[in-house]
């Protein structure tokens, strides 16, 4: 392993607060005084995420009034036994939408969303309700009840394995006597999203079954080239809407068709990405960007794994601004473990090209298992970051390697319940990681198959469950630039994300204390 040597210093501060909290524990632990315990409780809070950054003035102020009512809603959450944390977040949605908490979040300049997929990133009303009213729009129905859709110039003759004929959408449309009620079952298409989500999904397995057909249903719409690039701009103005500034998505790089029939391959589709996120910083300068992780399904075997190394080398060398690495998509649990391509993954090393790899690993409650060695693996194997890590405590080595040389978990929250990993968001493993104050970044992985948008939800469960009472403004502070930090920017341009960052953190300090001055929190 390459970094594992050679990097072993880190600041001397929390090992000092270590030493010192344990000779206060050894002095005092015989005659406890409350000014013991004070400091005891601070230095705990001194390692939580955050807690070691320094506030100034407008800061405290504006943590105090956050925290009152933070307090508050945990309070009401207690009394009526709805807090949005404890509960499926499809039955939290609405209660979330509703805290004061929340809207406050929402105008929270975030940093960057690091961990997103290219089929799922924006809204799908926005799908449904644009792209398959598009002319040329056919769709067929599967034996388990999911569509496809497809563009075509003229009538198609050929069926899809699995599926109905093709029926022209504005056809289709025009001989029903409710079409709202018929897009409304699109939009359930192509989302997770259902009122009884425990009754609807039932294991691990079931879930990522429906997970995975929506994906084939969306890419079915997005893959059509008039549509791809609208879409990938229209998912920028989400995430910048919701004060984002930089995003990362793993991309499949399928392959985008035109009317006519006519194929484009991984090139032109990197091109597309390119050239829709620099049009989109030009209409909004304030906005730092987009980079790919070139990305392949873990289900495929040695060989394919071997050609995809290769195009994924090529690519980050010829698109160096774009393709930020290399990662491995799908359910962790029923794809191949990491070791099973230890030796194509080797290939960049041993070529002597770089490329930066961004492991999904630990997205699984199975312990013992080649999937769940794959936390240490992807560690082994030189990855910049951790997808997900959710069983990382169960790896007390991979943990400590994972601090010690600063590679972030890219944890999020929302995904992690809805796919079943976990139920109640309070005991959520990154509550363990907060306390020590462990590298990770928030994001959203799926917002649009989980009916979200941008970040603010997934924030909301990160300070209202994970972190608890302990989670401060100091809290959010550090996550978002730590998302800029551990970012695949460039030195110079995470320089100049912080530096805008920083302008709109203070006009959001602003913006709070005019709120609260004016008595609308």
């Amino acid at each position: 392993m390459r970094h594992l040597f050679g990097k072993m210093t880190r600041p001397n501060v929390k090992n000092t607060v270590f030493s010192i909290s344990f000779c206060l524990f050894a002095v005092c632990q015989a005659f406890p005084t409350p000014n013991d315990r004070d400091k005891l409780m601070k230095m705990e809070q001194f390692k939580f995420t955050g807690g070691n950054l320094l506030s100034t003035e407008k800061e405290i102020k504006v943590n105090d009034i956050l925290m009152k009512i933070k307090i508050k809603e945990i309070a009401e959450g207690v009394e009526t036994g709805k807090f949005p944390p404890t509960m499926h977040f499809f039955r939290a949605k609405e209660l979330i939408e509703q805290s004061t908490v929340f809207n406050i979040l929402r105008k929270l300049p975030k940093g960057a969303a690091l961990h997103l997929h290219d089929y799922a990133l924006l809204n799908t009303d926005w799908l449904v309700k644009n792209a398959t009213y598009l002319p040329n729009c056919y769709i067929c129905f599967t034996a388990s009840g999911g569509v496809r859709f497809r563009f075509f110039l003229r009538s198609p003759q050929k069926r899809l394995t699995g599926c109905s004929e093709w029926v022209l959408l504005e056809k289709y449309r025009r001989q029903l006597k409710n079409v709202t009620e018929f897009d409304n079952s699109l939009l359930r298409n192509l989302t997770l999203v259902t009122e009884n989500p425990e009754e609807a999904y039932q294991s691990q397995n079931v879930v990522w079954g429906r997970f995975e057909d929506l994906f084939k249903a969306a890419s079915s719409l997005i893959s059509y080239a008039l549509v791809f690039k609208t879409y990938f701009y229209e998912a920028l103005w989400e995430f910048y809407r919701d004060n984002v500034l930089y995003i990362e998505i793993r991309a499949l790089l399928l392959p985008v068709y035109e009317l006519n029939g006519t194929l484009h391959d991984k090139e032109w589709s990197i091109m597309a990405y390119q050239e829709v996120a620099r049009q989109f910083q030009h209409d909004n300068p304030d906005f730092m960007g987009a980079k790919v992780i070139f990305s392949t399904a873990r289900k495929i075997n040695n060989t394919a794994m071997k050609t995809t190394i290769n195009e994924a080398m090529k690519f980050h060398q010829k698109f160096p601004e774009t393709i930020a690495g290399f990662d491995m998509v799908g359910q962790e649990d029923a794809g191949h473990p990491l070791w099973y391509f230890k030796n194509e993954l080797l290939v960049p090393t041993e070529t002597g090209v770089k490329l930066p790899f961004f492991f999904h690993a630990g997205e699984t409650d199975w312990e013992g298992t080649s999937v769940d060695e794959n936390i240490l693996d992807a560690l082994l194997l030189n990855t910049s970051r951790i997808g997900h890590g959710y069983s990382i405590n169960k790896h007390p080595t991979a943990k400590w390697i994972s601090r010690e040389f600063d590679v972030p978990l890219e944890v999020c929250p929302i995904s992690n319940q809805v796919l079943m990993l976990v139920t109640d968001l309070r005991n959520h493993p990154a509550a363990n990681l907060m306390a020590e104050g462990h590298p990770m970044v928030i994001s959203a992985d799926d917002p649009a198959a989980f009916g979200t948008r941008g970040l603010s939800y997934d924030f909301y469960e990160t300070f209202m469950g994970i972190g608890g009472l302990k989670a401060e403004l100091t809290t959010l502070k550090q996550l978002a630039l730590n998302s800029i930090k551990y970012s695949a920017m460039s030195a110079e341009m995470k320089g100049k994300s912080i530096k805008l960052w920083l302008r709109k953190w203070d006009e959001f300090l602003d913006e709070v204390l005019n709120m609260s001055n004016r008595d609308e929190l």
